[in-house]
């Protein structure tokens, strides 16, 4: 028969160093005041760019991409689709295809 209650492995010294430390780090992990990885310095200048660059997308004078010229072809065409729609010139979707159906009697 096997005793289920024996421990395995080397016994755990409640009082030494690195038990205590982990028990602090549990006990902050708990309340919300472990604070992992590498602080941030507001200083930097990284941290100036970054806030500049939030600033403009909020106020929206931050712009993203290559500007639209309106007098190239493409512009002129995307222009006159969008007021056809507009007036309902366009029809959507496929064109429907008339089939003709012949009652023939293969001889």
């Amino acid at each position: 028969m096997k005793n289920e209650n024996i421990k395995l492995g080397r016994p755990v010294n409640e009082n030494s160093v690195r038990q205590i430390r982990l028990k602090e780090l549990e006990f902050k992990k708990e309340n919300g005041l472990l604070k992992r990885g590498r602080p941030v310095n507001s200083d930097s200048k990284r941290q100036k760019r970054l806030n500049e660059l939030e600033s403009k997308k909020v106020n929206g004078e931050l712009k993203r991409g290559r500007p639209v010229n309106e007098n190239s072809e493409r512009q002129k065409k995307l222009k006159e689709l969008e007021n056809k729609r507009e007036l309902g010139l366009v029809k959507r979707g496929r064109p429907k295809t008339v089939k003709t159906v012949t009652d023939e009697v293969a001889a």
